[in-house]
């Protein structure tokens, strides 16, 4: 069984990206919400473990977590596939089953609603 770890959140850098740090193993990363998504690991910390988080649990991300096993928290079965390469006619984004997956663990794609 994996060691899983919880990220939270620490705050805001120059570059508009969030700075989520393990209080466990020391990583810290800087993730940048879409449009234009984007992960920097600042400091790897625990390499081997799995590192979750969330800014604010809701209702949706609750069920969630509960159908994929998150509680004490586990590894999510289906991670999402990666989109096709973008182009400048056809920018990359996820396949409807991969939205529908984004949608089921809180994450709103499109930006419509706060995850």
């Amino acid at each position: 069984m994996r060691v899983i770890h919880e990220m939270k959140l620490t705050g805001r850098l120059a570059s508009g990206a969030d700075e989520w740090s393990c209080p466990t193993c020391g990583r810290r990363i800087a993730l940048r919400r879409p449009p234009d998504p984007q992960l920097t690991v600042l400091e790897p910390g625990d390499e081997s473990a799995v590192h979750v988080g969330l800014i604010e649990p809701n209702p949706a991300a609750a069920a969630a977590a509960e159908k994929y096993g998150l509680g004490p928290v586990q590894e999510i079965p289906r991670p999402p596939r990666a989109p096709e390469p973008a182009t400048p006619a056809a920018p990359a984004t996820p396949d409807a089953d991969d939205r529908r997956w984004l949608e089921e663990i809180g994450i709103d794609w499109d930006g419509d609603a706060a995850a």
